[in-house]
């Protein structure tokens, strides 16, 4: 049987793979103003499983339709859902890549990337292959087999990561399983993951397709009113507060709201923290702006959050980071204001004042109605007190003078992390993004990084997944052509996941990648000092004749020749006094680049940033007999002691 389309009255005889392909060509989002395709391009790593079926179909359209599914290679399966998700993030959930794997290992290696999308709340749509629906052939290669359930597979791993899953085991079921994954893709209350699991057989089966069905489709962004009810009980609960303070999530992103929040803070003169997705949501120097909140946020947040009456959070999913594992809002008799578009975040903490609403919309209505123009004679607008807005100015000068004496070159051989960032910082653009997820940098980044455009800070931080940050970085470049992506990674992270690199040298992309080595995992080593592990197993060193990696000799591990073996242009710092200043240069040179440049660095993991005054809570064992433990847990104890339930 022929695989070539051919036209049957309304209907055109297809293979599944061909229809699936051809409908996601055709999917628009719609949000206000803005229309764009919500598909615009492909992942793919071909195998047994998609290269007769889902990779045919992708190469059947190249040929007949140019463009109109653009495909991309990858060099792991992960890396093109991380991708994905960079991109995502850049058009504010209004679109996202799909990406398809073979069975068994190319499948099972997306589910890192699946559970980060999720977590993360961004959409990313996933085409893992599956085994024969028919059975005919069985068990194939790659298969699992399970005495105790033959239908499990790979792909049934992906139910509790994804948002949406659904596996096509007859081509008729392709058009509900298709039409519900753009439902979930483009809601901006359910979004994340979405599989469609495709068994390698129903791939290259052909059936009849509506050409209905493969017509452009629109969807339309929900942006829910906030209800009179639950709103007046908000404005209530602010106009009595005394020390209010907003706590600004990427939701505030996504629904495009900056320019409200910033309204609503100016108007009302209430400070605002922000968590990691919310990093961009007001510009760093603006008077209302504390910087980040919580475990690795500013002492000036903290203080602030501290003696909050009444907690605003605006698009947070309220992480155990943002409220420092709930020690940072202490006040006894704190009320929490739930701004969500998704109810489930927005009661959180108990809150007995959710508001579920697009977080645009929200702000909008509590600006007029806590100012005069939408306030009764008798209840005029709301405004801070003289006192509180004196404190809120005090603290925010007090921590950007912090930042200005970690930033101040030390002159050292090797420079601390918070030099590098701040060279870093010093001779980037407004809008460049700033591109991260794990190690000690996230931490650093969130208490240090002066953002100055409102997507120029992209931080993972909800998985925090080594090995993001590259692939991210192509997915933020593909996403903003016009933007610097400059990643900064420890060299802990790049050694999981640095292939991508030859996908930004193959496609031409460019990024800029600051790699700091310090020889370990730097983020973990100093969590390891502080449960009292003496940061055992977090060193680069040869294994010693007791078993031990915990000798002074550092691997000769040469990641700047690792980089230039892949075709990119490696600036290499060397260190000495002029360290930071060369760190600039090289930062310039890598910008004016028109290619993907890699700037290496070498660093002290055992320099830290200005203490934030947060906590994050990392159980500590109850008994040991080394003193370094024993000394962690009475810490440990005193810390849990301000911990509140948060029944807000």
């Amino acid at each position: 049987m022929t695989t070539t389309t051919r036209e049957v009255g309304a209907t055109r005889r297809m293979t599944v793979g061909q229809a699936l392909v051809e409908f996601l060509a055709n999917q628009w989002t719609v949000d206000g103003d803005v229309r764009e395709r919500t598909i615009p391009g492909i992942f793919g790593i071909f195998g047994h499983g998609n290269v007769a079926g889902v990779g045919q179909a992708i190469k059947q359209l190249h040929v007949e339709q140019p463009g109109l599914l653009p495909y991309h290679q990858a060099r792991n399966e992960q890396a093109m859902v991380h991708e994905a998700v960079g991109f995502a993030r850049m058009h504010r959930r209004r679109a996202t890549f799909a990406a398809t794997a073979s069975v068994g290992p190319g499948a099972a290696n997306m589910l890192t990337a699946a559970a980060l999308a999720t977590t993360n709340r961004l959409p990313a749509l996933l085409l893992p292959s599956d085994t024969f629906a028919t059975r005919t052939t069985d068990p194939v290669l790659q298969q699992i087999e399970l005495p105790h359930d033959t239908s499990l597979q790979v792909t049934d791993a992906f139910r509790p990561l994804s948002r949406y899953f659904d596996r096509v085991e007859r081509p008729e079921q392709l058009f509900s399983i298709a039409l519900a994954a753009m439902r979930v893709l483009t809601d901006p209350a359910e979004t994340g993951a979405v599989t469609i699991a495709l068994p390698e057989d129903v791939q290259a089966e052909e059936f009849d397709v509506p050409v209905a069905f493969l017509q452009p489709r629109e969807w339309h962004i929900r942006r829910p009113l906030p209800e009179h009810g639950p709103l007046a009980r908000a404005v209530a609960a602010i106009r009595a507060a005394e020390r209010p303070v907003v706590v600004a999530g990427g939701g505030v992103l996504y629904s495009d709201a900056a320019d409200e929040l910033a309204a609503f803070v100016e108007a009302t003169g209430i400070p605002v923290g922000t968590s990691q997705a919310g990093g961009g949501s007001l510009v760093w120097d603006h008077p209302q702006y504390l910087g980040g909140i919580g475990a690795t946020g500013t002492a000036a947040a903290n203080a602030i959050a501290a003696q909050a009456d009444v907690v605003i959070g605006i698009g947070t999913r309220y992480s155990d980071f943002t409220t420092a594992s709930r020690t940072a809002f202490q006040n006894p008799d704190v009320t929490f204001v739930n701004v969500n578009v998704a109810a489930f975040d927005a009661y959180k903490h108990g809150s007995q004042l959710p508001l579920i609403a697009d977080a645009r919309e929200a702000l909008v209505a509590l600006t007029a109605s806590l100012t005069a123009a939408g306030s009764s004679p008798a209840e005029p607008a709301y405004l801070v007190g003289a006192a509180y807005a004196a404190e809120i100015a005090s603290q925010k000068a007090a921590w950007d003078a912090a930042v200005d004496a970690a930033f101040a070159p030390s002159g050292l051989a090797l420079p601390g992390q918070p030099e590098i960032i701040g060279a870093v910082q010093s001779v980037t653009d407004p809008r460049d993004v700033v591109i991260q997820a794990a190690g000690s940098l996230p931490g650093d980044l969130h208490k240090l990084w002066r953002v100055r455009d409102e997507l120029g800070y992209h931080v993972e931080y909800a998985f925090s997944c080594m090995g993001y940050e590259i692939a991210g970085g192509i997915g933020v470049r593909r996403g903003a052509p016009d933007r610097d992506a400059i990643v900064m990674v420890g060299d802990g992270s790049y050694l999981m996941l640095h292939t991508e690199l030859v996908t930004a040298v193959a496609e031409g992309i460019k990024i800029v990648v600051v790699l700091i080595q310090n020889n370990g995992y730097a983020s973990i080593g100093h969590l390891s000092e502080t449960v009292g592990s003496e940061r055992y197993g977090t060193k680069y060193r040869y294994l010693d004749e007791t078993g031990s990696f915990e000798g002074d000799d550092v691997l000769p591990v040469d990641l700047a020749a690792n980089a230039r073996s892949y075709g990119v242009d490696v600036i290499e710092v060397q260190p000495g006094p002029n360290a930071i200043e060369d760190l600039k240069a090289a930062v310039r040179q890598a910008k004016a680049n028109d290619h993907t440049t890699l700037v290496h660095v070498h660093s002290d993991p055992l320099v830290y940033a200005p203490d934030g005054d947060g906590w994050w809570d990392v159980p500590v064992a109850q008994t040991s007999t080394l003193p370094s433990t024993q000394q962690a847990r009475a810490e440990y104890e005193q810390q849990v002691a301000a911990q509140r339930p948060l029944l807000g």
